[in-house]
């Protein structure tokens, strides 16, 4: 059986999803989050509760790992409108010391539309919209992808746009020429299925894309 992938996050949203489907497929996961001890061990998930921001357990989380998907996220909070948010780019920092260390040089990493250069390809209202509801989380995810484009990891950064409960389906777009980056929605199930695949495919390898449907 092959090594296991490392998903951060993996006991909400994206994350959650992925271990799902990445499992569905007859893979192991280390399942990375805070709560991971809700999860049930079986034999191919394998709970791991850690900090994101503590080099200790990362380092100790991606022993004997062949990738790792990121998928942390932060629970929508009125408060996030004006508190500076850290925890991507604080994260992402501990994670590619970590990966430099270790030899996984496998990253598939979630951001979203809006994010990095992707932002360009927002309308002016969009933009305005965007920069007073989600300004400072997306300012970190800013400091986070200039981190991945930085590093010399097999990174590929995924920006889903508006996420939606639908199911999967083959009518995923993986837009890969800035010029064809869209907002819209996508199924988070969709998102999910990309990120496994680009694990087990070496999809978009030092690569940006956006997710639409």
């Amino acid at each position: 059986m092959s090594a296991p992938i490392l998903i951060m996050g993996a006991t909400s949203g994206i994350g959650a999803i992925a271990m799902e489907d990445a499992v569905g497929r007859g893979r192991c996961v280390r399942a990375f989050a805070r709560s991971a001890d809700s999860l049930e061990s079986t034999d191919l998930i394998e709970p791991f509760a850690g900090d994101a921001r503590s080099a200790e357990d990362v380092a100790a989380a991606l022993v004997g790992t062949r990738a790792v998907i990121y998928a942390l996220g932060i629970k929508e909070r009125l408060a996030m409108l004006w508190e500076e948010e850290t925890l991507f780019s604080d994260s992402t920092r501990v994670l590619l010391a970590a990966m430099q260390a270790s030899g996984n040089k496998r990253l598939v990493a979630v951001t979203g539309f809006g994010a990095g250069r992707s932002k360009s390809a927002m309308s002016s209202i969009e933009r305005i919209g965007h920069r007073a509801i989600l300004g400072k989380p997306y300012a970190d995810k800013d400091r986070q992808e200039a981190m991945i484009l930085d590093s010399d990891l097999d990174w590929t950064i995924v920006r889903p746009v508006i996420l939606t409960n639908g199911s999967k389906s083959r009518g995923l777009k993986i837009l890969r020429d800035p010029s064809t980056w869209r907002n819209g929605l996508v199924s988070r199930r969709n998102v999910a299925g990309y990120l496994v695949d680009a694990v087990e495919n070496g999809l978009d390898i030092k690569a940006d894309v956006v997710l639409s449907s």
